[in-house]
C-alpha cells in the first residue's frame, strides 16, 4: 500500500516518517480493535480507506468502527456494493482491487449481484472475474449476458496483445526448425546446430569446425505442418486455466501451418474448434463445474489424430478422473507410442499447481508424460518444445510425480 504524499520526498524526509508509516500500515491492517497496539490514529483518505477493508474483512460484530472494532459493512445489498466498488477503485491500485473483489466474492457471497448489469460495469475486469462470470452463465439473464460478454472480451483482448506475438514468434521459430533439411541453400543454414554437428571436426591450428554436414531450416510453406489438440478440464478449479487456454487457443488458430483443435469435458465432451475464432464464443461455450472424465476426452481426442507423428495433445487437468483410470493411461501410452506429442498441464495460469491427483500424475510421469503447472509466459516455450520433440522445459521444483 503506497503512502499518501510519499512521492517527491526527500531521503531525509521519509526517513524521518518511516516509524509513523510504519504504524499507520499496520493499523490500517489490524483494524484498530483496542488490542492492535498501533496507537494510531487515522484521518482523511485513511479513514475511507480503513472503512473500505472494514466492510470486507471486518469481523462482522456490527459494532460501529468509531467504536474501535471493524464490521462487515457490505450486506450483499447492491447499492452498497456498488459504492464499496467504487471507493476500492479509487484508494488502491488495479492489483489490490482484484484481491478485494475476489475476496469479496469468496467471503461475503456476492455472486450473485455480478447478475446485474450495473454491477458488472463498476467491477474491475480480470481473469478471476471472468472465470466466475463464466461460472454463472446458465442462471445469468439476457439483460446482463451482453454487458458480461463486454467484460470477458476486454480481458481477452489484453490477454491476446500480452501473448499473441510472442507465441506466433516462438511457435514459427520451432516449425521452421522442426522441418529442417540436410542439404540446405546456404541462406537456410542453420548455423548453430550446424556447428554443434560438425564440433568433432574442430581443426585446432585453423580455430575453425569443418562443416561435413549441413543442417538447415525448411522453406516455409502455407502447408499444415502441425496439429494441435487443446484438451481442457472445465472443472470449477481450472477456471483461469480455461481462460488462458481460449486465448491460446485463438492464437494458435490464427497461424496457417498448425491445425488447432479445442475441446473441453467435464462428464461430456464438446468439441468448439468451430468456434475458435473468436475466444469469447468458447468461453461462453464452456460450462465450469461438474466431474471430470479424461478417458472419454482422450478417446475423442485420439479419434481426430490422423497424423500422429505431426500432432501435439494438451491435457490441461488437475487430474481427478471420475472416468475409467487404466483405460486413461492406456490411451496416453498409446498415442505416445504411435508417435504423439503429449503434453500435462495441471494448470495453465499464473497461480501454480492446484489440488491434484498425484498418483495419476505419477502414473502419467513414468509414461513419458510428466505433469507440471505451466504459466501463460512459458506456454510458448513448451509448444515449441512439443513441436520439436525435445525436452520440455519443466519450471525447477514443477515436476509432479
Amino acid at each position: 500500500m503506497t503512502a499518501p504524499g510519499a512521492h517527491g520526498a526527500t531521503p531525509d524526509a521519509v526517513a524521518d516518517t518511516a516509524p509513523d508509516e510504519r504504524l499507520r500500515r499496520w493499523r490500517l491492517v489490524l483494524g484498530g480493535d483496542a488490542a492492535d497496539g498501533t496507537g494510531c490514529a487515522l484521518s482523511g483518505t485513511d479513514t475511507a480507506m480503513d472503512g473500505a477493508l472494514a466492510a470486507l474483512y471486518g469481523s462482522g460484530s456490527g459494532q460501529d468502527r468509531r467504536g474501535g472494532r471493524r464490521s462487515a459493512g457490505l450486506e450483499g445489498s447492491a447499492p452498497s456494493v456498488a459504492r464499496w466498488l467504487g471507493d476500492i477503485r479509487t484508494y488502491f491500485p488495479s492489483s489490490v482491487v482484484q484481491v478485494m473483489q475476489r475476496d469479496a466474492i469468496d467471503r461475503l457471497g456476492l455472486s450473485t449481484l455480478l447478475l446485474e448489469p450495473e454491477m458488472l460495469e463498476a467491477v474491475e475486469a480480470d481473469v478471476h472475474l471472468v472465470g466466475t462470470l463464466l461460472s454463472l452463465n446458465k442462471a445469468m439473464p439476457e439483460t446482463t449476458k451482453e454487458t458480461a460478454r463486454t467484460v470477458v472480451r476486454k480481458v481477452v483482448e489484453d490477454l491476446e496483445k500480452r501473448l499473441a506475438s510472442r507465441t506466433r514468434s516462438t511457435l514459427t521459430g520451432a516449425l521452421d526448425r522442426s522441418a529442417r533439411i540436410s542439404r540446405p541453400r546456404h541462406r537456410d543454414i542453420d548455423w548453430d546446430r550446424t556447428i554443434r554437428a560438425n564440433l568433432k571436426n574442430y581443426l585446432p591450428e585453423y580455430h575453425t569446425v569443418v562443416p561435413e554436414r549441413l543442417i538447415g531450416y525448411g522453406r516455409a510453406s502455407q502447408s499444415v505442418k502441425k496439429d494441435v489438440v487443446l484438451c481442457i478440464d472445465q472443472s470449477g478449479s481450472m477456471a483461469a486455466s480455461v481462460v488462458y487456454a481460449s486465448v491460446f487457443g485463438a492464437v494458435l488458430a490464427s497461424m496457417r501451418s498448425i491445425a488447432t483443435r479445442l475441446v473441453v469435458f467435464d462428464t461430456a465432451v464438446v468439441d468448439l474448434t468451430d468456434q475458435l475464432d473468436d475466444p469469447v464464443d468458447v468461453l461462453f461455450g464452456t460450462q465450469l463445474g461438474g466431474g471430470t472424465d479424461i478417458n472419454r476426452a482422450l478417446a475423442y481426442c485420439m479419434s481426430q489424430i490422423t497424423r500422429p507423428a505431426d500432432t501435439v495433445v494438451v491435457l490441461i487437468s488437475d487430474l481427478y478422473e471420475g472416468g475409467i483410470r487404466d483405460e486413461m493411461l492406456k490411451r496416453v501410452a498409446a498415442m505416445k507410442a504411435s508417435g504423439v506429442q503429449f503434453v500435462t498441464l495441471l494448470a495453465l495460469s499464473d497461480e501454480g499447481a492446484p489440488a491434484y491427483d498425484r498418483e495419476h500424475a505419477a502414473a502419467l510421469a513414468a509414461l513419458g508424460a510428466p505433469a507440471f503447472a505451466c504459466t501463460p509466459d512459458l506456454f510458448p516455450e513448451v509448444m515449441a518444445a512439443a513441436i520439436e520433440k525435445r525436452p520440455l522445459p519443466i519450471p525447477d521444483k514443477a515436476t509432479h510425480q
